[in-house]
């Protein structure tokens, strides 16, 4: 079983209200429902700066656009109207 830390929150009490029937409706505890929607976070974080991390790389390394590093064009002949 993972570890668990206990912690104390600081939360409004209309929030809190919600909340818990919120939990209660999910058939969990306040606990259970914080630690799923903070997992929840996590994992999206977690997932966006890795895309960054892959993304950064692809545009460092560069792409393959075909030419074999031979430009046969002006930016006049790409640009005529």
């Amino acid at each position: 079983m993972e570890k668990t830390k206990n912690i104390t929150l600081a939360i409004p009490k209309e929030i809190l209200r919600k909340v818990k029937i919120l939990a209660v409706e999910k058939n969990t505890s306040l606990s259970g429902l914080l630690t799923q929607t903070l997992k929840e976070l996590v994992d999206r974080q977690e997932a966006y700066d890795q895309a960054c991390h892959r993304n950064l790389a692809l545009l460092e390394s560069g792409m393959d656009l075909g030419t074999q590093g031979n430009i046969n064009w002006e930016r006049e002949d790409l640009h005529e109207r």
